[in-house]
């Protein structure tokens, strides 16, 4: 089941961060006075009476010029029509209407989509009365809310996720999924239609041309294998960030619905922010990893070796260097088969069930060489038992004696040694400690 997607839109300081920290709950957002404060997209989940829905906070950036911000804010709307499940249209009941409110309005009524408007700051009854002004819009219901102090979220989130399904585990599909995943124009249409031998996806060199993700069957020595290639904007942006966020929505939402994540990187600018925030959800989300070089051809072989790249790349990527990396060419075709069989071996990796037995000859014998450290309190730290769980990704459970002392450079000591033994090459997994 496909997690539905809300995006909050509005002008700058209404209190988009404060909401979205406050429906997350956690402070993710930073939240100031100053307009524009929020300059990087913030993504987080939401769950409500067994609803779950992911959250996107579209941010108030403002650049000097007011065009470009009027514009800026309209891509913003525009992206969150063609993406989102839902739409928060949120507004300010301190300084009521305002131009851009209208605006933003306009567009929305117009896209014929469904949105909530919301009605924010209203810390009291005091404020109350001045809500009904918001109906000037051209809405047929007004939600106010005080995200500062939770006044009457609850009752909203009752309202947004009324159509949503309840979380449930859906009859699973055997055949591999593997999502191509990366900034616009860096080849992902390029690489799906190299390996299926037609053009499946459009493609131009428009940033971002592909409207929606697409689902293609490629057949590898007699298997289907899903192909989910995502992309950009349906058109050329007018403002570069507007390019990324779309594009990072699209990541997000295709994650959840593979088994392998194949990160696309353009050889010529290598490992990107953008880059890493998809990475981090796809280990977040506990799927197989693998990130693929693209365009290596087009790369001076003499100066810049793959053995160089690789260790480049490996510094970025911190305590995630269990992710393979394969230089590629989708243009030339240079090893793209050979990601597949890659992804058909981190997928069997993901897929790996350790015996308790071989789990405890092997790694007790370790832990006793090198022990947990004692902690402040002077209690001793043991690790007596390590089995195996886990139906969709590994999970690795260790019975220990007082395991909320156990610190976070050893629990990295353990998950090195389990990868040293056993491999997982590609497999985020779990670690969890219990008392024994």
């Amino acid at each position: 089941m496909k997690t539905p997607v809300v995006v909050i839109v509005g002008r700058p300081n209404v209190g988009k961060s404060t909401l979205f920290n406050r429906l997350v709950g956690k402070r993710e957002a930073i939240v100031d006075g100053i307009s524009g404060v929020t300059r990087d997209r913030n993504y987080g989940e939401v769950e409500w009476n067994g609803k779950e829905f992911k959250l996107i906070d579209t941010g108030g950036y403002v650049p000097n010029s007011t065009d470009l911000f009027e514009r800026a804010i309209r891509e913003q709307v525009e992206i969150a029509i063609a993406e989102a499940d839902a739409i928060i249209f949120i507004v300010d009941v301190r300084t009521g209407i305002n131009p851009i409110d209208i605006e933003i309005a306009n567009i929305l009524r117009t896209s014929k989509r469904h949105f909530y408007l919301l009605v924010n700051k209203v810390d009291s009854e005091t404020f109350e009365a001045a809500v009904s002004e918001f109906y000037q819009l051209g809405v047929s219901e007004v939600y106010d809310v005080s995200a500062l102090i939770g006044r009457k979220t609850g009752d909203f989130l009752d309202v947004i996720t009324s159509d949503f399904q309840a979380a449930k585990e859906e009859t699973a599909d055997p055949r591999l999924k593997i999502a191509v995943v990366g900034r616009p124009n860096v080849g992902k249409s390029s690489l799906t239609n190299s390996l299926l031998g037609y053009d499946r996806s459009i493609v131009t060199e428009m940033p971002g041309t592909t409207r929606d993700s697409v689902d293609s069957i490629l057949k590898y020595y007699g298997e289907e294998i899903i192909l989910i290639d995502t992309a950009g904007l349906r058109k050329k942006a007018r403002v570069q960030e507007s390019i990324e966020f779309f594009s990072t929505i699209r990541a997000l939402k295709t994650i959840g619905e593979c088994d392998v994540v194949v990160v696309l990187i353009d050889a010529e600018t290598g490992l990107e922010k953008q880059d890493q925030k998809i990475v981090d959800e796809a280990v977040r989300r506990r799927k197989g990893l693998i990130l693929a070089v693209n365009k290596w051809d087009l790369v001076e072989k003499e100066t810049n070796t793959a053995v160089q790249y690789e260790r480049a790349i490996k510094e970025k990527m911190g305590s995630i260097d269990y992710a393979p990396v394969i230089f590629i060419s989708a243009l030339t075709k240079q090893r793209i088969y050979k990601l597949i069989d890659l992804s058909i071996k981190v997928s069997d990796e993901r897929k790996k069930k350790i015996p308790t037995s071989t789990l405890n000859n092997i790694l007790l014998p370790e832990i006793e060489r090198n022990p947990p450290p004692s902690t402040g309190t002077g209690k001793e730290v043991k690790i007596k038992y390590i089995t195996q769980g886990g139906e969709h990704y590994p999970v690795f459970i260790f019975s220990a004696s007082h395991p909320k002392n156990i610190p976070d450079n050893y629990k990295r000591f353990l998950e090195k040694n389990i990868r040293k033994h056993f491999g997982f090459e590609g497999v985020s997994f779990t670690m969890v400690f219990k008392i024994k």
